[in-house]
């Protein structure tokens, strides 16, 4: 048998996932978000961010910090290897056990965010409970980058209530991030089905939720950052996205 190069294995992948090289690129229908203009004539970004502009060729994705973090970095050398930045949205306690990781992200050029402390049902908690999961979070990434981040992300819900925006503005959070593509890899449907999931429904402007802490999400992003390529679609960080 001959050997079995990578691009060999991405091929399978993608063939595995009902893709191909050649595969357009599929989309579903969604509210636009206006963009932010530098000259300020634009209307003011929302205060959840579901997407970005769909009118140029980016797109974000989005990853929650939890999990082994020999994941994480195999997942950060590949995005930066291939010219991609992500958007690291870290639980406090991870930051906790793997305070390294905090610098590592913003050295290799992606965004750093707070995905709450302990990763519980937000929107259920009471003011006092919301606030401290907040500003919990947002203290660990001051303390180990000197800033609170840019992006918050309501924990257990892709959407944060009035409340929990409200607390995430005062703790230095304009904009609540969510995201209009579910990758679902959480579910560890296997890396084809990942793959699958995000191609088939991400297009300009699309934020993507992934994760961290799972190996079909590493084995994916390969075949996922060649397909973006070719449909010249460029991975950048949210701060890009809305910029």
């Amino acid at each position: 048998m001959g050997r079995v190069t990578a691009t060999d294995r991405r091929t399978v992948l993608l063939a595995t996932a009902g893709l191909t090289l050649a595969a357009g690129c599929a989309t579903r229908s969604a509210v636009a978000h206006p963009a932010p203009s530098s000259a300020g004539s634009a209307p003011p970004l929302p205060t959840q961010l579901t997407h970005g502009p769909r009118d140029r060729p980016r797109v974000a994705l989005t990853f929650h910090g939890a999990g082994d973090p020999a994941t994480a970095r195999a997942l950060l050398t590949e995005a930066e290897r291939r010219g991609a930045r992500l958007t690291v949205l870290a639980v406090g306690t991870w930051l906790d056990t793997h305070p390294d990781l905090a610098r590592r992200i913003l050295d290799g050029g992606h965004d750093l965010g707070n995905h709450t402390q302990n990763h519980l049902d937000i929107n259920a908690m009471s003011e006092a409970e919301a606030r401290q999961e907040i500003t919990g979070c947002a203290e660990r990434i001051r303390r180990l980058t000197g800033s609170v981040g840019t992006w918050f992300r309501p924990s257990r819900t892709p959407t944060a209530s009035p409340l929990v925006t409200r607390l995430a503005q005062e703790a230095g959070y304009p904009h609540v991030l969510s995201y209009d593509v579910d990758s679902l890899d959480y579910t560890s449907p296997g890396a084809a089905a990942v793959a699958r999931k995000v191609l088939a429904e991400i297009r300009e402007g699309s934020v993507v939720s992934l994760h961290f802490g799972y190996a079909d999400t590493v084995a994916a992003l390969p075949v996922v950052l060649e397909e973006l390529d070719r449909r010249g679609l460029a991975a950048v960080t949210s701060t890009e996205l809305f910029s």
